[in-house]
């Protein structure tokens, strides 16, 4: 079966229509420091507008605990959306189960999670609550690409008391994962960081056998560095997955395919943005002056180089995890790179969402300049570790055999 489109549902005209999106953005004093979420949602609510439809858009934001949070309010992101789409944005505050259907042209639920039902790990609770958001619509579009590897009310049980459809967002980061899993154009390249190899190891093992280059940074490097026999002083290291790293890399040498793994990393006195630091190569962390004690925050300018030179002869790259602790200026330089590399591939670049994403934004790379930016960390690579999603395949979606 293939993944339900909008174009499913018929005619829109005078219908009401509940939107799953995910505006799960970041607040800061209540006000959003990184609006992106908010922006991929708008193309499906102005197709569905525009189409004669009125919308009643749900979403969850943060993880308030089953109840209400005025921290986890929804209201600034409604405010942001009206922005957007150009038009009044109703919200409705209170518990999403006892709000009324709204009578605009959009309205905008208080928080799915101040709910516990929402998370309910009892399918009849998910139900119950699934029924109750179905007041507001006659169907339902599920847009909110990072929760479709999550069973939840407003995500899969919805999906199924409704009419429901994938929408734009949704299906366009299903095309793009697809082509990153079953055809992408060669070389392809796989750039991976972050803080914990254990995070990552499913992509490792799923993407081995399909990429021509796996390139390693950020806190998982330290232990790829580690399972070479390298001491690493105070940095990032998870010694239970030595053994498994050792193997990944064995696989890739029978397998061809180039793993780089840092050459140079910057070593620091301390996990601080004004900390001492020096660059030093990656078998001799433990020879900088910080001895023991240093830990690294970033790769090297050399291993910057080799990457930005990797990523710049591939025509498929996927990135996710920053190189370094992109927060501190003073470690940012490896993310800053490879992001600008990204920018110049020759065909099909993808920023995997997450901190990858954010840390593109904060260092001021515009979205366009990139192939596509997934809104989904984890969905993009539980896709990428061949796992089921079950909010795809409610609407319909099989992976390829």
């Amino acid at each position: 079966m293939a993944l339900r489109t909008l174009d499913s549902i018929g005619d829109l005209a005078g219908t009401r229509v509940v939107v799953r999106c995910d505006l799960n953005v970041p607040l800061k004093d209540g006000a959003i420091t990184d609006d992106g979420r908010v922006r991929a949602s708008v193309p499906t609510l102005t197709r569905l507008l525009d189409a004669g439809a009125s919308v009643t858009v749900i979403s969850h934001l943060g993880r308030p605990d089953g109840k209400p949070d005025a921290k986890y309010g929804l209201e600034p992101v409604a405010v942001r959306l009206g922005e957007l789409l150009g038009r009044e944005v109703a919200f409705v505050p209170g518990t999403p189960a006892d709000a009324q259907p709204g009578t605009g042209a959009v309205t905008v639920l208080e928080n799915l999670r101040f709910d516990p039902r929402e998370t309910s790990k009892d399918a009849g609770e998910r139900r119950a609550f699934a029924e109750a958001l179905a007041q507001h619509g006659t169907a339902f579009v599920s847009d909110g690409f990072g929760v479709v590897h999550r069973k939840q009310a407003s995500v899969y049980e919805l999906a199924e008391v409704l009419p429901s459809a994938a929408g734009l967002l949704i299906a366009g980061e299903l095309s793009v994962l697809e082509r990153l899993t079953e055809r992408p154009e060669k070389p392809y390249a796989v750039v991976l960081g972050g803080s914990k190899v254990s995070d990552k190891l499913g992509v490792i093992d799923h993407l081995l056998p399909r990429v021509d280059t796996l390139l390693i940074g950020g806190g998982m490097l330290f232990t790829f560095l580690a399972a070479q026999g390298h001491a690493v002083g105070k940095s990032l290291l998870e010694q239970d997955q030595i053994p498994t790293v050792q193997e990944y890399l064995r696989r890739a040498d029978e397998l061809g395919v180039q793993l780089l793994v840092p050459m140079d990393v910057v070593v620091a006195a301390a996990f601080a943005p004004d900390a001492a630091h020096e660059t030093v190569p990656s078998d001799a962390i433990e020879s900088s002056p910080f001895g023991a004690d240093g830990i690294g925050l970033d790769i090297g300018p050399d291993t910057a180089e080799a990457f930005a030179a990797a990523i710049a002869g591939s025509r498929t790259v996927f990135w996710n995890g920053p190189m370094g602790v992109f927060e501190f200026p003073a470690f940012a330089n490896g993310t800053e790179r490879v992001a600008q590399a990204l920018t110049e591939v020759d065909g099909l670049s993808v920023v995997g969402g997450g901190d990858s994403a954010a840390a593109v934004r904060t260092l001021g790379f515009a979205d366009d300049r990139f192939g596509h930016i997934s809104t989904g960390g984890g969905a993009s690579l539980e896709f990428l570790e061949g796992k089921r999603l079950p909010g795809l395949e409610v609407l319909g979606w099989e992976p390829e055999a």
